[in-house]
């Protein structure tokens, strides 16, 4: 050890590598001169913090687990009872099911359930007809619809966002507009949406854009004006042109805020679609769900609501790790 250096204390050597002397060839290494004292205290602290942060993970999810395998059993206990066999008309038995005219339950149980989800996987883009169609061709079509209402919502929330943020005019001038279409449902919209354009296929992406639109408006106006003043203050001393200081200074610094607002608005946006495709009719994960109940197929109903879930976590998961990659500490 160093003179004076504590004896709990560690040296972390800086990459910092000596030129050889002039006149003669010398192997380059560390710079032992520039040394940084970190306290080993430290170092544990680190090194415990990550370990914490491991065991965390690990004990969530095995309560996840656990909770699951609950669910599943009080599920299937649930769909197990039975009761006396009820005479029914042969018509209205075929119709409602076996199970129900037997006196069982009517609900399908998790075993049921996923061999249907095995059977969907198994061919997932079948077409035989109008009301036919694989649940991959159906997701894909909502997906589809989704990200043309939203991409479209971006290409206007954000620079209207941006205006709002950086013109307090601009923020006065259009606030009671947003205040008054804010609270709209989108389904509201479809019956004009249907009138206006004559088509459902672009009704339901007009839905989608007004539904996703306002959140990541106001979280974007919201981010931007929240940049701190000291750094414009630099940028206009230093005559940074408004273009130049909206892409360099507070998109960097709103982009935390903004991408906030993105997350908002795909969940919003991927629950309203399922609900204006079942007005439309067509295609789309709606549509099967709605099909599906006027087939009373209660599995297919709730195959259908699990990979609705499934897709829209998946959805909000990927916005998320963008918003941690653009999130750093001040």
């Amino acid at each position: 050890m160093g003179r004076g250096v504590a004896a709990n204390s560690a040296y972390v050597v800086t990459p910092l590598p000596v030129p050889p002397p002039q006149g003669r060839r010398e192997r380059c290494g560390a710079d032992f001169r520039n040394l940084t004292y970190v306290p080993a205290s430290q170092i544990v602290c680190a090194r415990l913090a990550r370990a914490m942060t491991r065991s965390l993970t690990l004990r969530a999810m095995l309560v996840s687990v656990a909770i699951f395998a609950l669910f599943v059993a009080v599920w299937q206990l649930a769909t197990m009872g039975s009761g006396p066999a009820v005479p029914m008309d042969p018509e209205y038995a075929k119709l409602v099911g076996a199970t129900a005219s037997q006196g069982k339950s009517a609900m399908p149980g998790p075993l049921d359930v996923w061999l249907k989800i095995w059977e969907h996987l198994k061919n997932p883009f079948y077409d035989r007809g109008t009301n036919d169609k694989g649940l991959g061709i159906q997701l894909a079509w909502s997906i589809a619809r989704v990200m043309a209402g939203y991409l479209l919502a971006v290409a206007v929330a954000i620079p209207t966002g941006f205006l709002i943020g950086m013109s307090p005019l601009m923020s006065r001038a259009l606030d009671p507009f947003i205040q008054v279409l804010k609270p709209i449902s989108p389904l509201a919209w479809m019956p004009l949406a249907l009138y206006t354009i004559k088509d459902s296929h672009l009704s339901s992406i007009f839905v989608i854009f007004i539904c996703s639109l306002w959140p990541m408006l106001i979280n974007t106006a919201f981010g931007v004006s929240a940049v701190r003043k000291e750094w414009l203050n630099v940028a206009r001393t230093l005559e940074v042109g408004t273009l130049r200081r909206a892409f360099t200074i507070i998109l960097p610094a709103a982009a935390p805020t903004i991408l906030t607002g993105m997350r908002i608005s795909i969940g919003i946006a991927w629950l309203v679609i399922v609900a204006a495709e079942m007005l439309v009719g067509g295609t789309g994960i709606g549509y099967f769900v709605w099909n599906e109940w006027n087939n009373l197929s209660i599995t297919n109903v709730i195959t259908a609501i699990l990979l609705i879930g499934i897709i829209g976590m998946i959805l909000d998961q990927l916005l998320a790790r963008a918003t941690r990659l653009v999130t750093f500490p001040e």
